[in-house]
C-alpha cells in the first residue's frame, strides 16, 4: 500500500453496479464482502476494491481521514 493508492480510493468512483458513482473509499462493507466472496474485477478498480476491503475488514478506514481533510 502506498500513499498514491490511498489517494486513489478517494478520487476513483465505482464505475458500475448498485453504487455506481460513489467513491470507492465510501462503499459499504457488505458490498465489499460480496466482492471478496464472488471475486474482484480485473484492473485498477478491482485492485482498489480489494484494498478498501482489506482496510475495512481490519478497521483501518481511519487511515483515510487525514487525506480527506486535505481535500
Amino acid at each position: 500500500m502506498q500513499v498514491q493508492d490511498l489517494e486513489r480510493l478517494l478520487t476513483v468512483t465505482m464505475p458500475f453496479g448498485k453504487y455506481k458513482g460513489r467513491l470507492i473509499a465510501d462503499l459499504p462493507g457488505h458490498y465489499l464482502n460480496w466482492f471478496a466472496r464472488e471475486g474482484f474485477p480485473r484492473g485498477e478498480v478491482g485492485r482498489l476494491l480489494a484494498l478498501i476491503h482489506e482496510m475495512d475488514h481490519n478497521g483501518l478506514r481511519g487511515l483515510l481521514d487525514p487525506l480527506r481533510k486535505r481535500e
